[in-house]
């Protein structure tokens, strides 16, 4: 396949209330998408950097600025591969979003002239699979037990909460109490937590929580090592898992029970289903992480939780969750589950008129 375009377009789509984590609060989805043009098909992909590099180095200029001066030249007017991307891009040294949103355009294109969907092209066996929904740090303890609960009327089979120092313990304790011990309840740290704070995460066990995710910073594997000693928790690995290889090696010194797969933060979908792999093949469970992707990442998101290993539900969601309007046709939860679009490629497509709407910049980058 012969590329011989590609589109930058940013579109901003207001959140349906404010979303808080442990490194900020978002109001609104600043998206970059991707849009690959070859003689023969066009594909999508996003690229879930934010705005400011406080979950990552990466952010939505900075991905901006080296697709356009980095990533796209070799591609652009080559016969490329999607298999081929990652290769060809390794004397870029990291920036894994960025590469992450071009390599599943390209995949994309190259599906739909196959008329694969990218669920078959992973591996992917399920129809529908599980999902759960991520809480942000609520402003009191009603407001955070008002919005669990309208999340499980809602059909969500699990509930991920946002924690912090200052907001853990007693949040958690609040919903389990509320809600009961059949809930599926786990709470995910992003990094804000140090090695001093060991014993106080350990008090967590009183909750019978799936899993706890990456309390520690990406780096410190030790001090999730050392959790998983004095902690009956398991341990979950989200920033620290950026490859297989990373994946291995985690595995390998026993700093997880648990493995989050984030497409974007890992490099591509390829890359996602070979950590899913490598998981398997140690026993090790994983579930797809979500970065409040527009129906464009979503759709790829379910194909990629479609493969077997991903046993526990996914921070996939609804459209409505985050959006009162997707770029896409909404996605929707049923009884728990969302079912894995079955179109060639992703399986869906921005629809027009609210592309247009939510388009706040483009720019077009062609072949010589």
């Amino acid at each position: 396949m012969k590329v011989t375009g590609v589109e930058l377009r940013r579109v901003e789509l207001p959140l349906v209330g404010r979303f808080q984590t442990s490194f900020g609060t978002e109001t609104a989805r600043n998206a970059l998408l991707i849009r690959v043009v070859s003689s023969s098909a066009e594909g999508w992909g996003e690229c879930v950097a934010i705005d400011d590099p406080i979950y990552s180095s990466e952010y939505t200029d900075g991905a901006i600025d080296v697709i356009r001066r980095f990533l796209v030249p070799p591609i652009v007017a080559h016969d490329v591969r999607a298999i081929d991307v990652a290769p060809r891009l390794t004397h870029v040294k990291g920036h894994r979003m960025a590469k992450a949103a071009l390599e599943t355009a390209i995949l994309d294109a190259e599906l739909r002239c196959a008329r694969m969907p990218l669920a078959d092209r992973l591996g992917g066996t399920a129809a529908t699979v599980p999902v759960g929904v991520s809480v942000g740090i609520a402003a009191s303890i009603p407001e955070l037990l008002e919005e669990v609960g309208g999340h499980l009327e809602s059909g969500y089979r699990r509930i991920k909460l946002k924690i912090a120092p200052g907001w853990d313990v007693i949040p958690t304790r609040a919903v389990r109490e509320r809600f009961g011990d059949e809930l599926l309840l786990q709470v995910d740290a992003n990094t804000a937590y140090g090695p001093g704070d060991l014993r106080h995460l350990a008090m967590l066990d009183d909750f019978d929580l799936l899993l706890i995710e990456q309390p520690f910073d990406e780096e410190d594997l030790t001090s999730h090592i050392r959790l998983r000693e004095v902690s009956t928790t398991p341990v979950c690995l989200d920033e620290s898992i950026v490859s297989a290889r990373a994946a291995a090696d985690a595995i390998r010194l026993g700093a997880c029970d648990i493995v989050n797969i984030k497409p974007g933060r890992v490099g591509g979908y390829l890359e996602a289903a070979r950590i899913h792999d490598v998981c398997v093949a140690h026993g090790i469970p994983v579930w797809c992480g979500g970065m409040l992707e527009t129906g464009i990442g979503r759709a790829a998101n379910l194909a990629l939780a479609a493969m077997p290993g991903f046993t526990l539900p996914g921070d996939i969601s609804a459209s409505e969750r985050y959006f009162a309007r997707d770029i896409t046709r909404p996605f929707t939860v049923t009884d728990g589950r969302m079912a894995v679009p079955t179109g060639p490629g992703i399986g869906v497509e921005p629809l027009d008129d609210v592309l247009a709407e939510f388009t706040t910049w483009s720019e077009w980058i062609v072949g010589p």
